[in-house]
């Protein structure tokens, strides 16, 4: 697996697969619209200074997929700390077939939590283990994420739709700076949720508050539905919990 960057894709884009050029393409696109600001600030930041990082995976409905999400975000976090301060790692899988938000989004559990059991670090002692605490992030080799999930079946949240199934992955270091404790972190907040509102043309999702805040949960906001609803109960423990009784 491959990490890439920015430059790299731009400089060597003709050696890459068809649908790799069009993901990246797309994403190019949409982080450098002026006509149609993407809400991320950070994000567009980290795209325009080149400390992003990119990888291309199998059709999340494949396997492979699983062992090759865990690989990128291993190498990832190896050199995150290298990339920048507005450091992420975007994932683009092949395939672009659209299906229903219910079916995606049950990709996207399944994705976290295969890529979980390949996990053989432990779980970071900061951390909580329990989704149900406002401390819970997704962790993976002894790093907490948040985790971003864009679908091509999104309409109405147009700033969670994208022509291919795409996951992001921002280190939880990224917000030391940008949360609710800091001036920065206040003043982008406005200014995000501005674009966000100008960029979907519906309010934000309910879901969406800060890191730690009382009645914050993280895995309310890696993926969005198109209305203002979540689940009851966290799909990650859930799932595990599944997997961990289920004796064959």
């Amino acid at each position: 697996m491959i990490l890439y960057t920015k430059s790299m894709i731009d400089q060597h884009s003709e050696e890459l697969e068809d649908w790799k050029k069009c993901a990246y393409q797309q994403f190019s696109n949409m982080m450098c619209s002026e006509s149609h600001p993407y809400p991320c600030v950070p994000g567009k930041m980290g795209f325009l200074d080149d400390s992003l990082r990119f990888g291309f995976a199998a059709s999340p409905l494949e396997e492979k997929s699983y062992e090759q999400l865990a690989t990128l975000l291993k190498e990832y976090g190896e050199v995150s700390r290298n990339t920048g301060k507005y450091a992420s790692l975007v994932v683009f899988f092949e395939g672009h077939d659209v299906k229903s938000i219910e079916e995606y989004q049950d990709m996207f559990w399944t994705l976290l939590n295969k890529v979980h059991q390949r996990d053989e670090a432990e779980w970071p002692e900061e951390i909580p283990t329990d989704p149900d605490n406002q401390a819970w992030e997704f962790c993976f080799d002894g790093e907490p994420y948040f985790c971003f999930c864009a679908t091509p079946a999104h309409r109405l949240r147009k700033s969670r739709s994208f022509p291919y199934f795409m996951l992001a992955f921002q280190p939880r270091w990224v917000f030391d700076e940008i949360n609710a404790t800091t001036s920065l972190g206040q003043k982008l907040k406005k200014v995000i949720r501005n674009r966000l509102v100008n960029y979907d043309g519906i309010k934000p999702h309910t879901a969406l508050k800060w890191y730690g805040e009382q009645d914050n949960y993280e895995w309310k906001q890696y993926f969005l539905d198109e209305e203002d609803t979540t689940s009851s109960k966290c799909p990650f423990m859930a799932m595990k919990n599944k997997l961990k009784n289920f004796h064959p």
